[in-house]
């Protein structure tokens, strides 16, 4: 191993914390998502795990072929670009939709009540909401298990940007093997830093009393999902 090898090593370890803690897309969706859905926390970083595995293989497929086949460096990072827009935009649609689901969900699960007359004159009082007086089984259900998908496809659109122009193309003119090197510690580094992140926030998030939020907690991580996306589109974090 090289010293110049060694040196995009440490650049690729830092890179991959950093990029990784100022990007909300990395942890948000299934910090709040978990939450509002109550899974437990062993499924909430499975699934950060798989869709941490899947950002690095979308830019380290790109990334490869660039390498031995020669595509330039611009062409590169203008498809990366492409592929940010495309995933900060499914966020903010993602987030939007999921917001619009929880706050009708909400409306529809919060009790009234209602007023009859019996024959015999007695006045009547009851209290009801929609979801436990119709069944909704299956779009409990459905629901479910389209969340993790769309977060896997929405990760695997995402780009890592720094790994391309910084790390890949310096290591290549050394060897393969320092090409493999930089990319292992740059992803290896970014997972572990989406699983720390997620596990530490989904633990202390736990003595936040949320019970005044209420029904509202599946709208609200909408929301929060929306608004990092947007960020990520506006700022370019």
């Amino acid at each position: 191993m090289t010293s110049e090898v060694q040196v995009l090593m440490m650049t690729a370890a830092g890179a991959g914390f950093i990029h990784t803690v100022l990007g909300p897309d990395h942890y948000l969706p299934f910090i709040l998502i978990g939450k509002a859905r109550k899974w437990n926390l062993s499924k909430v970083l499975l699934l950060t795990l798989v869709c941490g595995i899947g950002h690095i293989i979308g830019s380290l497929v790109l990334g490869v072929v660039g390498v031995f086949m020669g595509i330039g460096l611009d062409k590169l990072e203008f498809v990366e670009s492409v592929r940010g827009s495309i995933a900060a935009w499914a966020l903010i649609a993602f987030g939007l939709v999921y917001a619009i689901w929880g706050l009708r969900k909400a409306l529809k699960n919060k009790s009234h009540s209602h007023t009859h007359f019996h024959s015999d004159g007695t006045l009547h009082h009851h209290t009801h909401n929609h979801i436990n007086s119709h069944s909704h089984v299956h779009e409990s259900t459905d629901s479910k298990r389209i969340t993790p998908w769309v977060l896997f496809i929405i990760f695997v659109l995402g780009p890592c940007e720094v790994l391309i122009p910084l790390l890949m193309y310096p290591a290549a003119q050394y060897s393969l093997s320092g090409v493999l090197q930089v990319t292992l510690v740059f992803g290896i580094t970014t997972i572990v830093t989406m699983l720390g992140v997620v596990l530490v926030s989904s633990y202390g998030i736990q003595f936040i009393p949320t019970k005044k939020l209420g029904l509202y907690t599946h709208f609200i991580a909408g929301i929060m999902v929306f608004m990092s996306g947007v960020a990520i589109q506006v700022l370019g974090i």
